[in-house]
């Protein structure tokens, strides 16, 4: 029986809250199963050692009373706090959230909140419920929504706002899309690893002033990917493959990341790597945080030496989304379910290619096509992107 009440029924929406005691939501359902109450739906939630218990329910309009005050009899020895609510109606089904909203930073505070709720309330847009993704302090929270139409605006206002409270917001669809995300592959320079592998390469060759001017070429269109690779790597010729090792040694993981890998593992994702960098120098870390796929250039060595070349296909730009699909395909997963994190023009194909794309700390041209961006310096955020909280981050 549904839509309105019969004369000899009608809804309530009652609602205990108090402190969170064994006992508290046995003794309210055995209040209404003995007055025959049939649920229409139930949210329990406990919060800092209080619990909120609603039910909303179609109840005999002649005892609508009576069972408020057995309610209040029976959960009064609990400390609980009762209201009852008698409608004619029964009220609209619970709101399905379209989209996620999530807020990160070094402490996402109530002026985020605010910030973010006005911009919401400008578009017309109601918050149908927030969940924290961290406590002490609070890190990342996510407010689920509902949009009639497209989130494009959203985004852009939230981003616009992001930039002006210092904090990360990123706006993605809810669901079962968000949920079924299973691998996740990122890029490896200034994303996975700080700094750029084939400049810490040439740092130890006494040749950065060689490959930064290659560099400045590119910034100015003067080369693509491949043509700069190509010629920076012509920079380390002659140099000893000891060096490989040496550079290995040094590199350090962007901050956050290796909890995000080997959460992700934990979960059961498929992780992945690829890079415009190099094999030789990535394999080892790839294999020490147990990434599942890796690909990356491979340096030509002979008689123990850099020949200054390299060998087999270039990992461009191109190359990337390529091998994206190929993850996908190895993993039995769809590219809907691939979320990729990058942070350059190199990474484009790839982002806008994946289910999930995500920009980290990234030039305003792949900003401008990703999904959502990061820019805060942790990697471990893309976790709250993906709704995973703080409780289950692995920690090590």
């Amino acid at each position: 029986m549904g839509g309105v009440s019969t004369q000899a029924d009608t809804y309530a929406v009652i609602t205990t809250t108090g402190p969170d005691k064994p006992g508290v939501s046995a003794a309210f359902f055995r209040v209404l199963a003995s007055y025959n109450a049939a649920l229409v739906d139930v949210e329990q939630a406990i919060f800092s050692g209080r619990i909120t218990l609603a039910a909303h329910t179609r109840i005999p309009r002649t005892r609508a009373d009576q069972i408020a005050q057995g309610l209040r009899n029976t959960l009064s020895i609990y400390g609980q706090q009762v209201s009852v609510d008698v409608r004619e109606e029964e009220s609209s089904a619970r709101a399905r959230s379209t989209h996620v909203v999530v807020l990160m930073g070094t402490e996402v505070t109530a002026h985020h909140v605010e910030e973010v709720a006005r911009v919401l309330a400008n578009f017309d847009t109601n918050i149908d419920r927030i969940r924290g993704l961290s406590t002490s302090p609070l890190t990342g929270l996510e407010l689920f929504l509902s949009l009639d139409g497209s989130a494009a605006p959203v985004r852009q206002a939230l981003a616009e706002l992001a930039q002006q409270i210092g904090i990360d917001i990123a706006i993605e669809p809810a669901g079962l899309g968000r949920r079924s995300k299973r691998l996740v592959c990122f890029d490896c320079d200034s994303t996975l690893i700080q700094g750029e592998v084939i400049e810490m390469l040439a740092a130890h060759a006494g040749k950065e002033e060689e490959v930064a001017a290659i560099t400045a070429r590119v910034m100015r269109g003067e080369l693509d990917f491949e043509e700069s690779l190509r010629e920076r790597v012509a920079v380390l010729a002659g140099l000893d493959a000891s060096i490989i090792d040496e550079v290995a040694r040094e590199i350090q993981l962007t901050s956050g990341a290796r909890e995000t890998i080997a959460t992700l593992n934990h979960i059961g994702y498929r992780t992945a790597v690829v890079s415009g960098g190099f094999i030789q120098v990535l394999e080892g870390l790839a294999a020490e945080m147990h990434l599942d796929y890796v690909r990356a250039n491979t340096l030509e060595i002979a008689d123990g030496k850099l020949t200054g070349r390299v060998t087999g296909k270039v990992v461009d730009r191109k190359a990337k989304e390529e091998f994206l699909r190929e993850f996908a395909a190895d993993s039995g997963v769809s590219m809907r379910q691939t979320v990729a994190v990058g942070d350059g023009a190199n990474d484009i194909d790839m982002i806008t290619a994946a289910g999930l794309g995500i920009a980290f700390n990234a030039k305003p041209a792949l900003q401008e096509v990703a999904d959502t961006s990061v820019n805060h310096r942790r990697l471990d955020e893309v976790l709250q992107i993906l709704g995973i909280p703080a409780e289950e981050v692995v920690r090590g």
